[in-house]
């Protein structure tokens, strides 16, 4: 079968490897369609995602297809299913596995980081990772369940009400996505900040943000409830912190460079009883995940910009390819 291999730090290269064998708790997908997201582009360039990837490794941790095998012990799919899969695999005996915290998990690996993933034309998964996908969901659409359930833990991390006005700052896919997501848990308003005014009003409509505000033009207003950086600058963290009002929750959601720090004035933290939370992956989260495309609450459709090959990824990931937007990669 073909795969896009991973062979090194920058190196990517679409290679014949054998069909994995399907162990006795697995499934083996035949992948559709897989999502090319922020993490892979740190793993292209060496850095370490929810865990490190050490080459020769599949990348593709965002997948969708249909089940080509069970192993003896599965119960609960069959061959032609239509699945997606939380690459997320966690222990279950660890201190933070047993508090009930497993995205802490200190044994945890990942389909399409630790072990193989979706940019391949088959690859297996664990059972209990592997979950329908609702009849209406399209599977290019089913392919975006793991970023949508990473902003989705993002949002169950804090306390939402009606009366709260929300802000997101970076109109890149995950932020548009908490766009949607938070207006679904019934915030009163949202605004995405982004830094071009085209993009913006088309964003604007795709997404149903409130106002919009362009930040190379407008400063941006202290007066939100629950603001998320969905970009992790320095610039843009401090920018979530100072939007804020009294009592209000920040979600610091942006992946930063693992040595990276920005400034916060700890005074107007305890003045304003602020609520600072980190958002790390995606625990207990497809479930409502698919729900929210199934209902439509969130359409990932009008925002997935990019359909790939296999043989196109190396130069989106390397910078040559320069389209803009969500990319997903045609792998059946």
């Amino acid at each position: 079968m073909k795969a896009l291999v991973l062979t090194g730090v920058k190196q990517l290269k679409v290679e014949d490897i054998p069909v994995p064998k399907t162990k006795d708790n697995e499934v083996l997908i035949h992948s559709y369609y897989a999502g090319i997201c922020g993490t892979d582009f740190g793993l292209y360039n060496g850095l370490p995602g929810s865990a490190p990837a050490v080459p020769p490794i599949v990348l593709g941790h965002e997948a969708a297809g249909v089940v080509a095998k069970v192993g003896k012990n599965v119960k609960g799919f069959k061959k032609g299913d239509r699945v997606t899969m939380d690459p997320n695999c966690y222990c279950g005996h660890c201190r933070y596995c047993h508090i009930g915290i497993p995205e802490m998990c200190d044994n945890l690996s990942a389909v399409g980081v630790t072990r193989n993933g979706g940019l391949e034309q088959y690859f297996t998964a664990p059972a209990t990772n592997v979950y329908h996908v609702p009849a209406n969901v399209p599977l290019k659409d089913a392919a975006t369940t793991e970023p949508v359930s990473c902003a989705l833990h993002g949002v169950k991390l804090i306390h939402t009400s009606p009366y709260q006005r929300a802000l997101v700052i970076g109109d890149g896919f995950e932020g548009l996505l908490f766009c949607q997501i938070l207006k679904a848990y019934g915030v009163r308003s949202v605004t995405l900040v982004g830094r071009h005014d085209d993009k913006l009003a088309e964003e604007k409509k795709a997404v149903g943000a409130d106002r919009v505000i362009n930040a190379t033009k407008e400063k941006i207003p202290a007066k939100y409830d629950v603001t998320v950086d969905a970009v992790g600058l320095p610039q843009t963290q401090e920018a979530a912190v100072n939007a804020t009002v009294k009592g209000a929750q920040v979600i610091l959601f942006g992946v930063g460079k693992p040595n990276q720090h920005f400034s916060m004035n700890t005074y107007k933290v305890y003045q304003k009883e602020l609520t600072v939370h980190g958002s790390f992956i995606n625990p207990n989260a497809f479930v409502d995940s698919l729900a929210l495309l199934s209902t439509g609450k969130v359409k990932v459709a009008p925002i997935v910009k990019n359909v790939l090959k296999l043989d196109e990824v190396a130069d989106v990931l390397g910078g040559k390819d320069k389209r803009v937007g969500k990319c997903v990669v045609s792998t059946k």
